[in-house]
């Protein structure tokens, strides 16, 4: 998912915390990213951190980068004093597919800063295995791809974006090709083109089970070998830094806070443009509780079987052996995600089991260890031959359908903001994702918004005062290494407390009376937790990486349950035992305007208007 800045030449200027003999809560600096062209009024953004480092883009003495600031490459900036500072054209926050293509196309124009939370590599993208869907084959067609795009998506797609994606879709391969990315051909020397559920004809792309690795490694060796991107990572994006021009909202940059001593799990979110919220389901990740030997320890993410396997044959079986797809769909193994992950849950339900066999053995060895080889290696680590045995599966919350509002140019309602991957909603996938189309869909929308962004830029100006028109982030060194350990530990439970709440009240079939729970508890929690911080010396000015987390984790939750309360029908995604039945009038889209910053709780309000004179 990625969110890209382009406010004209902008600067990208760190403010650091030195800490001598305390803790800084592994917080260790924060960097802001600010842009030309900004009205001195209503002035919003993080309303934290201290010193003011800055870096310039124009000759300076060489001397050394700073251990905390690490680039994929040595690159010819300076660890400057105070008052120096460095232009960027361009500033992109997530390093997946959508972020560097993005990146690659506007370093032609500028200067680029790509932030991403941890090591490049680690994003979406990386743990895509699946492929990308394009018509490359002659007897498919961009209609035939527009309809099963729109069924999966229980016709709440936007026609348009279906179009528009299913066209430029395969001009879009190509140009992956073309950078180095491999992807699998088959005996004749064409791609070879999977399919998977909801899809009616061979169209994925893949490299073997791993294709999102692939994509990912050729695209971060086009950035590293770019010299107007700057890759910074360990920085997650705390805020974005806005200003009210007139009756608009524009983006002049992000505040950025760099962890390089933690790891970070979760995808920040961009909380001023509206949104919209269906959670996808991935019908089939790995039920380690059904494995010969079972992992020494939680996974802390899922680790998915590609619906891939189901496309090569894969059938899905209780623990008895009964085969139960046809129960549900005619479409058995090969139905949209949505349909096998509730036909998943109900078997789970009436058997009172906790997980299901998906089986690929029936196939021939040689086949399943050359399109399966990562699924096949890592089941193999807990005493599974999937070349003879069944796979154990559990439906695992797996991708948002929706997020910040996006048009057809990746454009959001703040000016300078543009949006693509898993983090916009673009209309594409209605209420429910088909299999395959993120990775297409990052893609088009990466390019698409490359030209407005350089038009944006091309049309600013540059101010030097800007990087002084927001509070500065503070850093919580003065609670102590024991009170920060303690908020660390507290926070961490609040999280999982979140967690359990949501795959409670929150999952695959809801109810009225569940989802009002979930808003109860989740209200409760967030009170709760906010206390105990305040209880600890916190205060509402303070960023820490948890912190920052938290505080996205408890407005996406209440977007989702908002969302679902207001869809009085089951529509994709979303079912609900008492409105069973899909209704054409409400074929409508859920939009959720952001509430007041006077409303609500500090975790979830925006800490703004703090203009400094």
């Amino acid at each position: 998912m990625t969110t890209a800045v382009a406010a004209g030449s902008s600067k990208l200027h760190f403010r650091e915390t030195v800490c001598r003999g305390q803790s800084c809560g592994q917080a260790s600096w924060v960097s802001s990213v600010t842009f030309k062209g900004c009205p001195q009024k209503g002035l919003s953004g993080s309303s934290w951190l201290s010193k003011v480092l800055q870096i310039q883009r124009r000759n300076f003495p060489q001397s050394s980068i700073n251990d905390n600031w690490k680039p994929l490459r040595a690159v010819s900036a300076s660890y400057l004093n105070d008052g120096s500072v460095k232009y960027f054209d361009f500033a992109v926050i997530g390093s997946g597919v959508a972020g560097l293509r993005y990146a690659l196309e506007v370093a032609k124009h500028g200067s680029v800063a790509v932030i991403t939370k941890a090591e490049p590599h680690e994003s979406n993208t990386n743990y895509a295995q699946g492929g990308v869907s394009a018509v490359l084959c002659p007897l498919d067609s961009v209609e035939s791809h527009m309809r099963d795009t729109i069924i999966a998506g229980a016709y709440l797609c936007d026609e348009e974006t279906v179009r528009v994606v299913c066209t430029e879709g395969p001009d879009r391969i190509r140009e992956l090709i073309a950078m180095g990315a491999s992807f699998d051909h088959g005996e004749d020397g064409n791609l070879h083109l999977a399919r998977e559920g909801g899809h009616s004809h061979h169209r994925i792309v893949h490299a073997a089970d791993m294709t999102g690795r692939e994509i990912e490694r050729a695209l971060l060796e086009a950035v590293v070998n770019d010299p107007n991107i700057f890759m910074f990572e360990h920085h997650f994006a705390i805020d974005l830094l806005t200003s009210q021009d007139g009756s608009d909202t524009v983006c002049h940059g992000v505040d950025t806070l760099n962890t390089e001593t933690q790891e970070v799990e979760l995808d920040t979110s961009i909380q001023q443009p509206r949104i919209l919220w269906f959670v996808q389901f991935h019908p089939t990740a790995l039920a380690d509780e059904g494995l010969p030997i079972t992992p020494a320890k939680t996974r802390e993410n899922a680790f998915l079987i590609t619906e891939a396997v189901r496309g090569d044959g894969g059938i899905l079986y209780n623990l008895s052996m009964e085969r139960f797809m046809p129960l549900y769909d005619e479409r058995a193994e090969l139905a949209p995600r949505d349909v096998v992950a509730r036909s998943i849950d109900d078997q789970l339900k009436k058997r009172n089991e906790k997980y299901v066999l998906l089986d690929i053995s029936h196939k021939s060895k040689e086949k399943i260890l050359s399109h399966f080889p990562n699924i096949a290696a890592e089941c193999l680590k807990y005493g599974l031959d999937i070349t003879r045995q069944p796979i154990p599966v559990v439906p695992a919350a797996h991708y948002m359908c929706g997020g910040v509002r996006a048009g057809l140019q990746g454009e959001t309602n703040v000016r300078g903001l543009y949006v693509a991957g898993e983090v916009a909603c673009t209309g594409l996938h209605g209420a429910n994702r088909l299999a395959s189309n993120s990775l297409l869909e990052a893609l088009v929308f990466a390019r698409r918004a490359v030209q407005p962004s350089i038009d944006h830029m091309s049309n600013s100006t540059l101010d030097l005062s800007a990087s002084n028109w927001w509070a500065e982030p503070v850093v919580p060194t003065s609670l102590g290494s024991n009170i920060m350990n303690d908020v660390l530990s507290g926070t961490r439970k609040v999280r999982k407390e979140l967690q359990s709440i949501m795959w409670k009240y929150v999952g695959i079939v809801r109810s009225t009376r569940r989802l009002k729970t979930a808003e109860q508890r989740i209200a409760e929690l967030e009170a709760k937790w906010e206390q105990y911080l305040f209880q600890q010396g916190w205060e509402p000015t303070m960023v820490g990486l948890e912190a920052c987390e938290m505080r996205n984790l408890f407005c996406c939750a209440k977007l989702v349950v908002s969302s679902a309360l207001a869809r009085h029908e089951s529509r994709g995604l979303h079912y609900t035992i008492d409105f069973p039945h899909l209704v054409e009038s409400k074929r409508l889209p859920t939009v959720i305007f952001p509430c007041s910053p006077m409303n609500g709780t500090w975790s979830s309000r925006q800490l703004h208007n703090q203009h400094i004179h």
